[in-house]
């Protein structure tokens, strides 16, 4: 069974204000929807309120060429490190990864700030592709908020 599990982590650099940044992805993901419309259009809380953790919200966004839906909960928000985990509980991934975490963190330090993308994931099948475009797909979404922050 080992061989179903598995974890992706990437880095990305952006030149735009970390903790912008990580107040976007912890009370404000909805705004993300207008930043790059091409890739996400929609971002809804569905229960709770936004930043809080056990808030359940609701994205609709484009992945692979096709419309896609996830609704995450809110399983943790780490102020001090920079850090929100959503955890995927229904919606396409599910049909793929009996469970799929993504956690977004930033590290603040000076000018440079560095975005550290997680991805936990548990796979229904072996034949199961590992979720390498979605890791590629939130890479992208870091680079349209950085652009749109330095406009």
């Amino acid at each position: 069974m080992a061989g179903l599990s598995g974890k992706l982590v990437d880095k990305i650099n952006i030149k735009s204000d970390g903790d912008v940044f990580h107040e976007l992805f912890r009370e404000k993901p909805h705004q993300i929807s207008g930043i790059c419309p091409d890739k996400i259009q929609t971002c809804d809380l569905h229960d709770g309120e936004w930043g809080k953790v056990g808030s359940v919200i609701v994205w609709n966004y484009f992945h692979d060429g096709k419309k896609r839906v996830a609704k995450e909960i809110i399983e943790a928000i780490d102020e001090e490190n920079k850090s929100v985990t959503f955890k995927v509980i229904e919606g396409d991934l599910m049909e793929h990864y009996k469970e799929i975490k993504l956690t977004v963190h930033v590290d603040t330090k000076g000018e440079d700030n560095l975005v550290t993308w997680t991805i936990e994931y548990e796979k229904v099948k072996d034949d199961t592709a590992d979720p390498h475009t979605l890791m590629e797909f939130c890479l992208h979404v870091t680079k349209d908020i950085e652009t749109h922050h330095l406009n």
